[in-house]
């Protein structure tokens, strides 16, 4: 579970467009998919499709098997509570500052040249 948290940016990239949310929900609801049966089940081609699997599996969000010549998909669900998890850490953790008394704002850690005209 640990690897799928490495890559949040792969998981919140594959999350940011609605037709892999709607491809992880149709897997959710009929496991070892192939892109050709999600795509007779979407507007869009198989190959579309295909790209969005590749994506997904990319973030680490679905497998996929071989299953004789088809290829099937099903979702994989530690990358999605992996990555929820990282989001509760961090969400806990700015709690825990905004509810701690501090000495002001916290002061930006930028490289010394930045800022600069050049």
């Amino acid at each position: 579970m640990a690897e799928a948290v490495a890559y949040p940016d792969r998981v919140f990239a594959a999350l940011a467009d609605a037709r892999r949310r709607e491809l992880l929900e149709l897997l959710a609801g009929c496991p070892g998919a192939s892109a050709s049966g999600l795509a007779a089940l979407l507007p869009v081609s198989r190959q579309a499709v295909a790209q969005h699997l590749a994506v997904l599996e990319e973030a680490r969000l679905v497998t996929r098997r071989r299953a004789g010549r088809q290829v099937l998909f099903a979702v994989r669900p530690e990358g999605l509570v992996a990555t929820a998890g990282w989001l509760a850490a961090r969400a806990a953790a700015w709690e825990h500052r905004a509810a701690s008394p501090s000495n002001g704002p916290p002061q930006p850690n930028f490289p010394a040249d930045q800022g600069k005209d050049t």
